[in-house]
């Protein structure tokens, strides 16, 4: 009751902004702005806030009357299999992130998901409710009733106009097109009897209508898996086939496949309780009506009268299915099913030879292509069976400059290899395509922070230790260190596969002295059990080897190159390095242990630098002083500029430790908190680092 009365009040306080076309200006004329998002599910929102914050002039536009409205209808079952942990152990709103799958980004701390479900796997419908408080609260500029009915180009790439018109005439016109439609386009498969199967996103979601009935479902992923799941107190046997073996999420570490919350079948498959999973091709399946069906074809909505029709025999029951193979239905004929047709005529154990009562796609969803004209019309991609369109490593549309492609629909960018079409990882994509186009369209480059050198080993903790980013986007998106001798520019997020086009995508010139990029990731050993004994890396030497998620430094000289990029090694992010550093995974992914995480990375550093990282007291700075030509960077940058390490060998407190706001030369930007392990070792610490 309190979260319908919430959702009810910020529908009427956002009145102002729910209007429609035909509210203001005539359909006859033209609406210009400089930025166009269409749709105002999760991500379109995103780039709201972000445009809003910079002062652009944008407008969302959204064909139903209110945000997030696919997650009105789906999940069917009701059930977000993302996840809401509330209650970390910790204050720090980044980190946090990390484990709040939900929640978009803004400057209000207080605007996260927690406030309308505090759920572990939230009820579908409290998503649209955040989306629309968050829309409210933030006062984004979003039209609703505007269903667009074609999207075209004119211009030069170099100027390039959209022209968005909707089914009531309104036009829009825009420089840059911002499409965040997500995908909701039922994907389907064409073989023999696909009419008699029913869509996942029509089926009855009562489990009683399922009572003692047989049920194929056609897919093996989470739509597939939560429909039996809803189902497997009542049918009678439930079973699931697709081309591909399940993937499960914990094996995988792609939050798209199969997760635990939805494999219950799993159970009752291997404990031998009647329902199961077989593999096969669907192209090569038909399905056939117990005592045959009639060829006449009817179009509209005769066709659907005609299926219920036929899926019922003279008694009003249902009219059993049988799955059997095309190649024996060639040449033969199709009228009424007979032994020859089923698989089982032939071999007497085919797995799937019983009738079922009914048949079910869930198959997932495709963008839809179908409002593109062919000048503004992004490609398939090449991979995802051309369900998703076609972008650059920046999001960008191949082929379609100034058209960005936003959230689920970008997923071919990373697609099973890390977490950009859910909301908790392309919240990060859009902050980085709204950097990029800072950059290009208004001369802001992307943002850094500058550091001194010595510095950089405590920033770089702090960023393992608690940015949510990398964490999430892990392999997609990393931060990079532009390397200027005594200083730094530090870059957070950027798109590492965008690495070869660096200069003209941020705004940076390339680094002089080489540059450094922190990203996550999992490891290349997939083969071992992610359950069993040997599950993972605990010595640091052996840090290569890790197979959970840690961070990896790459160390170029200069930036690389395209061609690198595409012959980069399997599996790998970026291309082979001139060094490269793994921190041990940390079951607590705390990388913060002075002996397995700090001093190798610190070491590591100072390869690459050729520069002493070490923090020194003013008792060894003055010594060194006296007996090197170059003293230690620590020192020349404090000691000698009378910024030393107060105290001696014999003094170890945490106020002998520098902090950068002390540092009066010191680039602006960092500071650090204070219960973060200081990232450099003193001399005072029993261990020994000489090299």
């Amino acid at each position: 009751m309190a979260g319908a009365l919430l959702h009810f009040m910020v529908l009427l306080t956002t009145l102002p902004h729910r209007l429609h076309g035909d509210q203001n200006n005539g359909h006859n004329s033209s609406r210009r702005h400089d930025y166009c998002v269409l749709g105002a599910g999760p991500a379109g929102l995103q780039m709201g806030y972000f445009l809003q914050r910079a002062q652009r002039d944008y407008i969302i536009l959204e064909r139903n009357s209110g945000p997030g409205s696919f997650f009105n209808i789906y999940p069917r079952h009701r059930k977000l299999i993302s996840i809401n942990k509330i209650y970390t152990g910790r204050r720090n709103p980044e980190f946090n992130l990390r484990h709040d799958w939900n929640s978009l980004l803004s400057d209000r701390p207080d605007l996260l998901f927690q406030r309308v479900s505090r759920e572990l796997y939230p009820r579908a419908e409290a998503l649209p409710r955040y989306l629309a408080l968050y829309e409210h609260k933030l006062d984004l500029t979003v039209r609703y009733g505007e269903d667009v009915a074609r999207v075209r180009a004119s211009g030069p790439d170099s100027a390039r106009t959209y022209t968005l018109t909707t089914h009531q005439g309104q036009e829009y016109q825009c420089r840059v097109l911002l499409v965040s439609t997500g995908l909701w386009v039922p994907q389907q498969v064409q073989f023999e009897g696909w009419q008699l199967v029913e869509g996942y996103e029509s089926i009855p979601v009562d489990p009683e209508q399922y009572r003692d009935q047989a049920v194929l479902i056609l897919g093996k992923g989470n739509a597939a898996f939560e429909t039996a799941q809803s189902m497997l107190g009542r049918a009678s046997r439930v079973h699931l086939y697709s081309p591909s073996p399940v993937r499960l999420a914990w094996q995988t570490h792609y939050v798209g496949d199969l997760r635990a919350v939805n494999n219950e079948l799993l159970d009752t498959y291997q404990l031998k309780s009647l329902d199961g999973l077989v593999e096969g091709r669907l192209e090569d399946i038909a399905i056939l009506p117990r005592g045959g069906e009639e060829d006449e074809e009817v179009e509209g909505s005769a066709v659907r009268r005609r299926r219920r029709k036929k899926r019922r025999d003279a008694g009003g029951r249902r009219r059993q299915l049988y799955l059997t193979l095309a190649e024996l239905l060639q040449g033969r004929n199709r009228s009424e099913v007979n032994p020859s047709h089923l698989p089982a005529y032939h071999n007497d154990n085919f797995s799937l030879r019983q009738p079922y009562d009914r048949v079910i796609r869930c198959l997932g969803f495709r963008f839809n292509f179908s409002i593109f004209d062919s000048s503004a019309r992004p490609p398939s991609s090449e991979g995802v069976r051309g369900r998703l369109p076609g972008v650059t490593a920046w999001y960008e549309g191949r082929g379609t400059p100034g058209l960005f492609v936003l959230g689920a629909a970008a997923h071919a960018r990373d697609y099973r290899s890390s977490a950009g079409g859910f909301i908790h990882g392309f919240r990060y994509a859009v902050r980085a395509v709204h950097r990029l186009l800072e950059q290009r369209y208004h001369s802001n480059p992307w943002p850094v922070t500058k550091l001194w050198t010595n510095q950089l080993l405590s920033w770089l903790l702090r960023r393992v230790n608690e940015a949510s980013g990398p964490y999430q986007m892990f392999s997609t998106l990393g931060d990079v260190v532009l390397l200027q001798g005594a200083q730094c520019e530090y870059l957070e997020e950027f798109p590492l596969q965008a690495l070869p086009r660096f200069p003209s995508l941020s705004g940076r010139p390339a680094p002089p002295g080489g540059l450094l990029v922190l990203v996550l990731q999992y490891g290349l050993n997939r083969s071992s059990d992610p359950l069993g004994p040997g599950r993972a890396e605990s010595e640091w030497p052996r840090a290569w080897r890790s197979n959970f998620l840690h961070p990896v430094l790459y160390f170029y000289h200069t930036l690389p190159t395209e061609r690198e990029m595409r012959l980069r090694p399997p599996g790998w992010p970026l291309p082979r390095p001139a060094a490269i550093h793994h921190m041990i995974e940390d079951f607590l992914t705390e990388w913060e242990g002075p002996v397995s995480h700090s001093q190798p990375l610190r070491r590591f550093l100072e390869h690459c630098l050729q520069t002493d990282l070490r923090a020194f007291y003013a008792e060894s700075c003055f010594r060194f002083s006296l007996t090197n030509h170059q003293p230690p960077l620590f020192c020349r940058q404090g000691y000698l500029k009378k910024q030393g390490l107060m105290g001696s060998r014999g003094q170890d407190n945490d106020e002998a430790w520098p902090r950068p706001s002390q540092q009066d030369s010191a680039p602006p930007g960092p500071s650090f908190p204070g219960t973060l392990t200081p990232g450099a070792a003193s001399v005072s610490s029993p261990m020994n680092f000489d090299f």
